[in-house]
């Protein structure tokens, strides 16, 4: 069967890959598929992002549109982080990276690392 191409000089395809090329960001945005979350839920999720990196990380998907933040005004004060319908797409994507990392893995159940330059 015949793959269907994807052109990677398209603006769609480049927008997408401009908010997925951030370390952490896709783990975000996966959290964020099962409800709104806490500060310390997506940290424990994330597991091993350090605090500012995730600080950024969700200013950046709150100022793209992709992250909203409500904050609980307490006592105590309380940011409650969820996904906006603008992000309602990134479960296929997240779905199909998934995919792709079962095939990888496949019966070995490991993906060499492969050395950085």
């Amino acid at each position: 069967m015949a793959r269907v191409g994807v052109d990677p000089s398209s603006e769609e395809f480049r927008a997408a890959i401009r908010v997925l090329e951030h370390p952490w960001t896709g783990t975000l945005l996966a959290l964020l598929q099962g409800g709104a979350k806490r500060f310390g839920e997506l940290a424990a999720g994330a597991g091993g992002v350090a605090d500012k990196i995730l600080s950024a990380r969700l200013k950046e998907l709150e100022a793209q549109g992709l992250v909203s933040r409500v904050v609980d005004t307490g006592p105590p004060l309380r940011g409650l982080y969820a996904l906006t319908p603008r992000a309602d797409g990134f479960g296929l994507v997240a779905e199909a990276i998934a995919r792709w990392g079962q095939e990888l893995l496949g019966a070995g159940g490991t993906l060499p690392r492969g050395r950085r330059q």
